[in-house]
């Protein structure tokens, strides 16, 4: 049931792979995968990779990787670390915003609160929200690793909801991860619009482009 323009208060944001772009292909946690040879199916991966190296903040991502390595039981070589470590930098000095995504925002936000909701660690994507003067339009900045849990625990959902005094009804929630941004929104009770840029994967409710999420939610 798409929602009326009145009830809709607010609007959820991912950040990987929905406002801004990855600067490697295969992304990043792929590329982990590979590098460190998991044997286990990706969307096993994936959640315990996270658990490991987004809800914790380091100083460094030696010491990230590390926890990554220890969650997995694996103990690569020296070299593998730089690896990674390489990887990961590249990426964020590579990422930029979708083409959209900065006039999608300044819109929305005439009329919405804006919330930026991601899993994340705590070196890349501060540094990105100050690089391309992202921060100006979010009224909320809830990242994994700023509040110790990933998005596929409702709580997350629930206290970005705490913080601007809204109900699971006045938000929607728009993501590029169906396992993630889509299913985490709907354990918390909030609809999740996916985001498919590159319009691939089938899904009812789906836009791809960003410049599509008003009439979305107010159609």
């Amino acid at each position: 049931m798409i929602k009326k323009k009145s009830e809709i208060k607010a609007v959820f944001l991912d950040f990987w792979g929905t406002i801004v772009e990855n600067g490697v292909f295969p992304s990043p946690v792929r590329q982990v995968h590979r590098m460190l040879r998991v044997q286990m199916p990706f969307s096993e991966y994936i959640e315990r990779f996270e658990k490991a190296f987004m809800i914790t903040k380091y100083d460094n991502l030696t010491e990230a990787f590390k926890a990554v390595t220890k969650e997995f039981s694996v103990n690569p070589p020296s070299f593998v670390y730089d690896n990674l470590i390489g990887m990961w930098n590249k990426n964020t000095f590579l990422s930029k915003p979708f083409p959209d995504t900065v006039s999608t925002l300044q819109d929305l936000k005439k009329d919405y609160k804006l919330v930026l909701i991601s899993n994340t660690d705590n070196l890349s994507v501060p540094q990105l929200l100050d690089k391309f003067d992202l921060r100006k339009y979010f009224d909320e900045i809830v990242l994994s690793c700023d509040v110790g849990m990933l998005k596929t625990d409702k709580k997350m959902f629930e206290t970005a909801l705490k913080k601007l005094k809204l109900k699971k009804t006045q938000v929607v929630m728009i993501g590029d991860s169906i396992p993630t941004d889509i299913e985490g929104a709907k354990k918390a009770g909030i609809r999740g619009i996916l985001v498919d840029h590159r319009d691939r994967r089938e899904y009812e409710d789906k836009i791809i482009s960003l410049s599509e999420i008003r009439s979305k939610i107010e159609g």
